[in-house]
């Protein structure tokens, strides 16, 4: 089959990738190494992915995306510097190749920076999405799965979260525009006989995780006996899932799609196992046989208090299974860590 990946240079489309390929798959991954974090990481994912793992010689960012699109390319993979919200340029990708299915994880990603950034987050998150589904229909692709975000729950007081529940308050930018992609994928759905997974994914970590995000930045800053900020009383907790667990979710999702018609389904994945700050914490300082020195500090705009997935659903329809604890996933996480 031949997959086109959105976003597929980065923490969870790097992994999504490389276990697409290893499956004999063919894979177009689209990608436009946006500044939000270092370059150079995405560079080393997507090497990671397509198992090239040698030395690459790092100078500045156009001539390094220049060489590694150069050295990536292959009979089964071709990676391509591309913008979603470029529609010309999106267009010339999709008449260039034979799509069977779209798995769109491309997104500006954070809750505290769409805050001060809420144009730019819709720019991305909506139109570019948009942009691709103009594109499914323009060129008769069926099949597509998008990443959505457990975010869309916002403050939801009824635990655990259910696919069912009441999603018309988000609390950030981010949020709204995943929910709006939600809302307009069903749109197309309807007006396109596009066929469509929507993932709820629930705080996801692992190996190349993002080093904004909170155990990879704590796990440094721990490890480097500096001070971790701790936002509120320790109580705030989530449904960390383990990045395999996503993967399996992902692709028995596009294994879904593949065997049924006229699809439009809300799926969340998550761990279905709740961890609140203090523990995640003490978790890594056990990992790192090191303690944390703590900075506390008020509670974020835009940080919910708690998220636990409800995944009965996703049982059900297509036999998710997560079979990584935090303990686990965080022993794994570290060993990465520390070696990389």
């Amino acid at each position: 089959m031949n997959y086109l990946v959105t976003g597929g240079s980065g923490f969870i489309g790097s992994h999504l990738v490389e276990q697409l390929l290893k499956k004999g798959h063919s894979v177009i991954n689209i990608d436009n190494f946006d500044d939000f974090y270092n370059y150079q990481i995405k560079i080393k994912n997507t090497l990671a992915s397509i198992d090239k793992n040698s030395a690459f010689e790092f100078r500045d960012k156009e001539t390094d995306i220049k060489n590694l699109v150069s050295i990536s390319k292959s009979e089964n993979y071709t990676l391509y510097y591309q913008d979603i919200r470029d529609k010309k340029g999106l267009e010339d990708i999709f008449k260039n190749h034979q799509i069977d299915l779209i798995i769109h994880l491309a997104a500006l990603a954070g809750v505290r920076p769409s805050i001060e950034r809420p144009l730019e987050y819709e720019e991305v998150n909506v139109r570019g999405t948009m942009n691709l589904w103009e594109l499914c229909n323009d060129f008769t692709i069926k099949k597509f799965v998008c990443a959505s975000s457990s975010s869309v729950y916002g403050n939801n007081e009824k635990v655990p979260f259910a696919e069912t529940d009441n999603v018309d308050n988000p609390i950030s930018p981010y949020a709204a525009t995943k929910k709006c992609g939600e809302i307009l994928g069903h749109v197309y759905h309807q007006l396109y006989n596009l066929d469509m997974i929507q993932l709820r994914f629930f705080t996801v970590y692992g190996p190349r995780q993002r080093p904004d995000l909170a155990i990879h930045k704590f796990t440094r800053l721990i490890s480097e006996n500096q001070e971790i900020p701790f936002y509120g009383d320790g109580t705030t907790a989530r449904d960390y899932t383990y990045v395999d667990d996503i993967i399996d979710g992902i692709t028995k999702s596009i294994h879904y799609l593949e065997n049924n018609s006229d699809i439009y389904e809300i799926i969340n994945l998550g761990e279905s196992q709740v961890i609140d700050l203090n523990e995640m914490v003490s978790t890594i300082e056990k990992a790192l046989g090191k303690s944390a020195i703590r900075k506390n500090l008020p509670m974020q705009p835009g940080d919910v208090q708690k998220t636990n997935a409800d995944i009965t659903k996703a049982k059900t329809l297509i036999g998710y299974k997560p079979d990584t604890n935090f303990q686990n996933g965080i022993k794994k996480f570290v060993e990465w860590f520390l070696r990389k």
